[in-house]
């Protein structure tokens, strides 16, 4: 069992959430992308763990696996157990697989497939996800996805709408709209990239909600530079794996897991109300505590960040 967490209000939305969140990706079982499968057993029950655990906040999408397999293991758990009160999930609108349609009509589509999957009438909190797949242009065109999702919200079908995808700039003329209540982010707030920092900062100024997602760069920043040799499934440049290595052996000179100062370096940011944890098993939710705890003495928090990249490294350089 994991140790109480922090409650959150995201952003301006009155959404409370905790500081961690189940990241439901890894269960839709794609092994191309995490290099191993999880079978529908592991799926449920991994789902059944965090239920019955601290985190009061799940994080999944049309799109994680084949169709939609994470919101239907989800949905198999709930069936099951039950969805407690003050379980917030949050989901995220996808074309179909295979498809590069992102319209209107696809958004809702997408919206009532994950809600029949999830065994749902509603969700707090939906995503425009990974809008880099189209142009800014088609996302705010009148029958373009944006608008969408402001009629759902409209409808009261859900209570926020938010972005989540990978390219900073994008993000910013997304919130730039004015019509997004959350931003998600992943891998560019992490030890070894701050790309998302300013991002994050004009969120909060304006009351946004932010998310932090995979904290640990794809693996490298939990596994280490031997098992995960690449940063941010190969996003990242040569000079951060050598940061990496870097920080590795910082870390084993404190006797700290690299992992727990990746994960805490999300968690004690006051620029982050939730960060998303992707895990596959029930056995990460005590990993997963441990590395939360984990004591990182204040002068490994110095080393580390005089071991982090130029920003000419991050990604946002890079797109």
């Amino acid at each position: 069992m994991l140790c109480p967490m922090d409650a959150r209000t995201l952003g301006s939305t009155g959404i409370v959430v905790t500081e961690l969140c189940f990241g439901a990706s890894p269960i839709g079982s794609m092994p191309g992308l995490y290099g191993h499968p999880v079978d529908e057993d592991r799926g449920v029950a991994t789902v059944e763990a965090v239920l019955r655990s601290p985190i009061r906040f799940l994080d999944t999408s049309n799109g994680y696996g084949t169709d939609g397999e994470s919101e239907k293991r989800i949905g198999a758990a709930i069936a099951r157990v039950g969805l407690p009160a003050d379980v917030v999930i949050a989901t995220k609108v996808d074309p179909a697989t295979g498809s590069a349609d992102f319209s209107g009509d696809r958004v809702r589509r997408s919206f009532e497939e994950s809600l029949e999957r999830l065994g749902l009438d509603r969700v707090p909190l939906l995503h425009l996800h990974d809008p880099e797949r189209i142009s800014f242009e088609e996302g705010v065109a009148p029958d373009g996805p944006l608008r969408a999702l402001v009629d759902l919200k409209e409808r009261g079908l859900v209570d926020a709408i938010g972005v989540a995808g990978g390219p900073v700039g994008l993000l910013r003329r997304y919130l730039d709209t004015g019509a997004f209540d959350v931003v998600l982010s992943h891998n560019r707030f992490t030890l070894l990239d701050r790309s998302a920092e300013s991002l994050f900062r004009v969120a909060r100024e304006q009351g946004i909600g932010v998310l932090n997602a995979a904290p640990y760069g794809g693996g490298i920043l939990s596994r280490g530079v031997e098992a995960v040799p690449r940063y941010a499934y190969g996003l990242g440049g040569a000079d951060v794996i050598e940061a990496a290595r870097a920080m590795e052996a910082a870390c084993a000179r404190y006797d700290v897991p690299l992992g727990a100062a990746a994960l805490q370096f999300s968690l004690r940011s006051d620029l982050v109300d939730s960060t998303v944890v992707g895990m596959s098993s029930p056995e990460r939710l005590a990993e997963t505590e441990a590395l939360a705890a984990f004591a990182v003495p204040d002068a490994l928090w110095t080393e580390l960040e005089e071991l982090l990249p130029a920003p000419t490294s991050w990604l946002d350089a890079r797109e």
